[in-house]
């Protein structure tokens, strides 16, 4: 099932502004509103009854990969019992006849389901029509089995087991689909998949979006950015305007927008290229609402905008398939490390304890998946009252806050371990970008700063190891030089990932960080 689905709202604070913005304190003070304040006006009429963050919302759209695999695992195993039971000298002994009628009604079956979009559950189909499709594909795959099963294999007790199975699997995947319907239900009723917007441009165009989606609600508009605050009004038909457009780079409410839209005219190039080139640096993807003409073309984009749609199934690059792949790789792989791991977890939580005063574990904030804050685990390897919880000193050579058997941790990553419950939880994967310290400062100067595009690392989920650690950037990062690498080498694996990458990484991850005595950690 979609992993992190939790209903815990976010604190209320969530629609302030970032601590520390001049031109928003301002604007704030001109209205006569505090950043952060209670109220409607800082909330809008499409604040969510529960926020989920952009990783939890893609998590909900991977269902339908969970849902085909269950029904899959279902029809397999009932088609083996049935089988089994049809053949008195056990399956192993089965001939091909007895068989092939199962795989083949099996294969039908689920392809069937598959080219029917029985996993898309659309808002406007109801139960009956949705159930008779599960019948058209059950009933089609029983009776090509049937038919071969004659064919083949004719008798009483292989036509008997046919029969059986083709009805057992016709009830169980009504079963089965009447709790996928009722799980999208509630998820789209809890906002889980109703997309999160934002709209730069505090203009009619804005204004015309907002209160069509007023009417349609499908779609939450969650505020409102303009650079022109001197001008722009407190809010656009109630939703409220949070700042400047670039606002959005550090604003609390980002890790929870699915999309931002652009309303300005689109005629005003300079202004197009300039905030679309700011909001570039984003994870999340920028689109460009071009003034419609009349309410149908309104609509029409609106519905494109509106459209969060269950992951398709088909498609060759599609990324939600990448994303559940990627997700199954984790479980699977992270839950064996974790449980082949666990002595040695107990004894080096063991070691940092005996070595100095303090908790076995570190735990500190960090940047996830666009922008999310995750709490990442790690052995403490510093003296408990010079640990850095913001990472604003960085890791140097003979580092006097480090213990004994914490140097001999980060030398070997062994510290990293406990992220493996990160990685369970959906947090954070086995490979991707590493995550940084919130605030994490190179030099005076906060590292997110340094490069334009350092964002980018943000648009798949950090893992333990990654392309850049394989590569030699590992460890603290002392200039500007070591973060535009460190984010070149997140760039180029977040644009060529794929299963066998990760698995390549993760077989070469033990001998080069083992072999790299050159790094500082």
């Amino acid at each position: 099932m979609p992993d992190s689905l939790s209903r815990l709202p976010t604190p209320d604070d969530l629609d302030a502004a970032p601590a520390g913005a001049p031109a928003l304190q301002a604007y704030a003070a001109r209205r006569m509103v505090e950043p952060g304040a209670k109220g409607a006006a800082r909330r809008g009429p499409f604040r969510p009854e529960v926020w989920l963050n952009a990783r939890q919302r893609a998590a909900a759209r991977l269902a339908p990969h969970y849902f085909r695999a269950i029904d899959a695992s279902l029809v397999i195993a009932m088609a083996l019992v049935c089988a089994w039971m049809a053949t008195p000298a056990g399956l192993i002994h089965a001939p091909v006849a007895l068989v092939l009628p199962y795989a083949a009604g099996m294969v039908l079956m689920l392809w069937l389901m598959r080219r029917l979009d029985l996993y898309r559950f659309g808002r406007d189909e109801g139960v009956g029509v949705h159930l008779a499709r599960v019948t058209t594909c059950a009933v089609m795959g029983g009776g090509l089995a049937l038919a071969l099963t004659a064919g083949f294999a004719p008798g009483t007790a292989p036509i008997t087991a046919v029969l059986i199975w083709s009805a057992l699997t016709t009830v169980t995947l009504y079963g089965l689909h009447m709790g996928w319907r009722d799980m999208i239900g509630r998820w789209r009723a809890s906002g889980a998949l109703t997309p999160n917007v934002v709209i730069v441009g505090a203009t009619k165009n804005a204004e015309a979006v907002i209160q069509e989606a007023l009417l349609r609600r499908d779609l939450n508009v969650l505020g409102v950015f303009d650079d022109r605050l001197a001008r722009a009004p407190e809010a656009v038909a109630g939703v409220p305007v949070l700042g400047r457009a670039e606002d959005l780079l550090t604003h609390r409410m980002t890790p929870y927008v699915d999309r931002i839209v652009v309303a300005i005219d689109p005629r005003a190039e300079a202004r197009v290229r300039e905030l679309t080139g700011r909001l570039a640096v984003l994870p999340t993807p920028v689109t460009l609402m071009v003034d419609p003409h009349g309410e149908d073309e309104r609509s029409a984009a609106l519905e494109r905008l509106a459209r969060t749609p269950l992951a398709s199934l088909d498609g060759p690059v599609d990324p939600d398939k990448k994303a559940f792949h990627k997700r199954l790789q984790d479980l699977i792989l992270g839950l064996t490390a974790l449980v082949v791991l666990t002595p040695v977890l107990g004894l080096i939580a063991l070691a940092v304890k005996m070595d100095s005063p303090g908790p076995a574990f570190f735990r500190q904030r960090r940047h996830g998946f666009n922008h999310e804050e995750i709490v990442v685990w790690k052995f403490r390897t510093m003296r408990n009252e010079t640990a850095d919880a913001t990472a604003a000193r960085q890791v140097t050579a003979d580092d006097d806050r480090i213990t004994r058997i914490g140097r001999i941790l980060r030398s070997t990553s062994l510290d990293e371990l406990p992220q493996l419950l990160n990685v369970i939880h959906g947090e954070m994967s086995l490979v991707g970008p590493r995550p940084h310290a919130i605030g994490m400062q190179t030099g005076q100067v906060e590292s997110a700063r340094l490069v334009a595009d350092y964002a980018h690392r943000h648009r798949i989920k950090p893992g333990m190891t990654g392309w850049a650690a394989i590569k030699g950037s590992r460890g603290p990062l002392h200039s500007a030089a070591d973060v535009r690498r460190r984010v070149q080498l997140d760039v180029e694996y977040i644009e060529r990932q794929s299963f066998w990458l990760d698995l390549w990484i993760m077989l070469i991850t033990v001998p080069v960080l083992l072999g790299d005595r050159a790094a500082v950690r």
